[in-house]
C-alpha cells in the first residue's frame, strides 16, 4: 500500500492501526504522525521514542473505533 493512501485514510479516519511488511504494528493518530513524501517515511512521535517507518512498507491498515476504557 502506498503511503499517500495511508495518509488519506488517516486524514479521513483520524486514527489507524498499521502493520508493516516486517510484521511491526503501530497505532497512528493525526496529532502524532508526520508524512514525508520526498523521503517516503512516516514519523510517529510518542512519549517514549520517535519511530521512522518506511512509508511504502505498510501492508495492512485497520480503522480503529473509539471505545470506553
Amino acid at each position: 500500500m502506498n503511503m499517500e493512501s495511508v495518509q488519506e485514510q488517516l486524514k479521513e479516519w483520524g486514527e489507524l492501526i498499521i502493520t508493516t511488511n516486517a510484521g511491526e504494528t503501530y497505532e497512528i493518530h493525526l496529532g502524532d504522525t508526520q508524512f514525508d513524501l520526498v523521503q517516503r517515511t512516516i514519523t510517529l512521535t510518542t512519549p517514549e521514542a520517535e519511530f521512522i517507518i518506511d512509508g511504502d512498507a505498510v501492508e495492512n491498515v485497520k480503522k480503529h473505533y473509539g471505545h470506553k476504557v
